[in-house]
């Protein structure tokens, strides 16, 4: 296996993680919303549902961004670069790319050092009691990821506009 397959894959089995967070969540909000409807037959919410969703819909933000990226799924505004040569646009690219690893770097460490304070806080959630970090490690985890799928955009970038050409194609993402 090839770095770009290793990158693709890693990217894709953590978007799938995200989406059967997701699922998952919906699921359990389905049902939590159903028993509080049906509260006079014994029903009830499911204990500790809103805690559930902040973390799941957390990782699943946070496992879907590397897949967009490597997709190149992000919004963008054409109304500037259409009128630029393709050589100015693949050094746009690269200079994006670059931002977005840095921030996604920059986010990683502070979820990272959030996690830890969290950790050694011995934080936990009101209802259920799980404690706080285990959340965001799974987002940090998920960043991590995030920032080899930037450093592999990165070069991929850097090598486009060396060799003056594009290697990944056109953006398939939302373009205003």
């Amino acid at each position: 296996m090839n770095l770009s397959s290793f990158v693709h894959a890693l990217a894709k089995w953590l978007a799938i993680a995200g989406g059967v967070v997701l699922v998952a969540i919906t699921v359990m909000t389905t049902f939590s919303i159903v028993g509080r409807a049906l509260s006079w037959a014994g029903l009830g919410p499911v204990p500790g549902d809103f805690e559930l969703v902040e973390a799941g819909t957390g990782f699943a933000v946070f496992a879907f961004l590397p897949w967009c990226q490597l997709n190149r799924g992000h919004a963008t505004v054409d109304l500037f670069t259409n009128y630029l040569s393709p050589g100015a646009n693949r050094v746009l690219d690269l200079l994006w790319e670059i931002v977005l690893g840095l921030i996604t770097i920059l986010i990683a460490w502070r979820l990272w050092v959030g996690m830890l304070e969290k950790r050694s806080y011995g934080e936990t959630t009101l209802l259920l009691q799980f404690p706080i970090w285990w959340g965001m490690a799974l987002c940090a985890a998920a960043t991590v990821i995030g920032v080899v799928v930037a450093i592999y955009m990165i070069a991929i970038r850097s090598m486009e506009v060396a060799q003056g050409r594009s290697l990944l194609g056109q953006s398939s993402g939302a373009i205003h």
